[in-house]
């Protein structure tokens, strides 16, 4: 069995804040699980029993929309945990979460964590700062789509995903995602977005290498945000 103690992503969450005893309980508590790519952590309406620590891989949390279009709010990335607000309000899953690629999971079951809840201010202070940081991203979320042309949109995500995820070898985006997930992220037409990336690659901001995207002309793609 890993021990939390000695885990690399837990600086970047909540888990930071609790003690080693602690860690050592979490450790002999939770169960890891390997998710391939396309697979669900949880569904919307779920109920959730406990958080998940994302140890490696990508998911992005999505709703399904009354068109039936998956809107994506948020890509997950290594170190974050999943399922606190749930927890906290006692409400079923709000958002789907789906692999974007292999990914390395732990799930901490809820009766462990509340009792750190309790226990550990440091801990509840730093999840409830968490909380407030999605509520901030949702609100700019929000305004940006409302405000934003897709265009802009576009342009700002495909900085956000290289500065985010960080490229290949050929330095096109590590993260790849499919066009109907790209169009899910910017809340566009899968259609709209595939005319947009052909419009932005003729005009040299950026090369499409197969499925892969190159970013070719930053400036410009920031002065279109």
């Amino acid at each position: 069995m890993s021990k939390c103690e000695q885990c690399i992503v837990r600086q970047f969450s909540s888990i930071k804040a609790l003690t080693k005893d602690e860690l050592i309980k979490v450790a002999n508590c939770k169960t890891a699980y390997t998710i391939k790519k396309g697979q669900s952590l949880f569904e919307e309406g779920e109920n959730l029993n406990g958080i998940y620590c994302i140890k490696d891989g990508v998911c992005k949390l999505s709703k399904l929309s009354s068109n039936g279009k998956d809107q994506i709010i948020k890509l997950v990335k290594p170190g974050e945990l999943l399922g606190q607000r749930s927890m906290i309000s006692e409400e079923s899953a709000n958002l789907s979460a789906v692999a974007l690629e292999d990914m390395e999971v732990c799930f901490i079951p809820k009766a462990e964590i509340l009792q750190f809840f309790t226990q550990n201010n440091d801990f509840s202070m730093d999840v409830m700062r968490t909380i407030c940081g999605d509520l901030k991203e949702a609100d700019d979320h929000m305004v940006n789509m409302a405000q934003k042309t897709v265009k802009q949109r576009l342009a700002e995500t495909l900085l956000y995903l290289e500065d985010t995820f960080g490229s290949n070898e050929d330095g096109t985006i590590r993260l790849l995602l499919s066009r109907e997930e790209l169009a899910g992220m910017i809340g566009t037409a899968t259609e709209s977005c595939i005319r947009l990336l052909s419009e932005f690659n003729k005009k040299g901001y950026i090369d499409i290498v197969g499925k892969k995207i190159l970013l070719k002309d930053k400036t410009t793609l920031k002065k279109i945000t």
